[in-house]
């Protein structure tokens, strides 16, 4: 059963801060990883431990991360955060976070 994907205002307005052709590959990346059997652990896809981004889970897609919860009701996506890192540093719409 494929899961419905929900943006927050706030993931939005992360997404819209990218170049149109990186809003593509975050979108299909998204699509791609997040439908089916969001909270199984990938390569690409890891179950966050305490952060301060309010998500549960992360998903990489080369440089963006993309963070997410699942809801109780396990066929709801809500994607809280969208960013790029570089090295360690996390970036999200131009501002730098520590992970």
């Amino acid at each position: 059963m494929p899961y419905t994907i929900e943006y927050t205002e706030s993931a939005v307005d992360d997404i819209d801060y990218f170049k149109k052709y990186e809003r593509v590959i975050i979108m299909q990346g998204i699509e791609a990883q997040v439908t089916h059997e969001p909270t199984q652990e990938t390569r690409n896809r890891k179950r966050l431990e305490e952060n301060t981004l309010d998500a549960q889970w992360e998903i990489r897609i080369g440089k963006y991360r993309v963070f997410y919860n699942v809801e109780d009701t396990d066929t709801l996506v809500i994607i809280v955060t969208v960013g790029w890192k570089e090295h360690n540093i996390l970036y999200i719409r131009g501002k730098e976070y520590q992970l």
